[in-house]
């Protein structure tokens, strides 16, 4: 899967809320509520990264979750990224 162009990832963009495009990189942040919100959080992501076979870059600071998508073996943003930015969300929106 080859990287996007820069109107790929702007189009992409578009259909994500809260994305930002840092140099070869998706991110967003997310609040929660306590640490072990967070915690809980970052372990969803985990089972839908694992079973999608990509990874995520997380940081985690106490409630707020800091997320980096990247598809490192083509050295920048693909649909992959884009995919998982939205199983992100959508677990995101999912939770209590």
């Amino acid at each position: 899967m080859a990287a996007l162009t820069h109107e790929g990832i702007q189009q992409g963009l578009g259909k994500i809320k809260g994305w930002s495009h840092e140099g070869n990189e998706l991110r967003k942040k997310f609040t929660l509520k306590s640490f072990l919100s967070a915690i809980d959080f970052v372990n969803k992501i985990a089972v839908g990264a694992e079973s999608a076979g990509h990874h995520p870059d997380i940081t985690i600071n106490y409630n707020v979750v800091g997320i980096a998508l990247s598809t490192h073996s083509e050295g920048g943003i693909t649909k992959k990224d884009f995919d998982l930015a939205s199983a992100i969300d959508q677990i995101h929106s999912s939770l209590p």
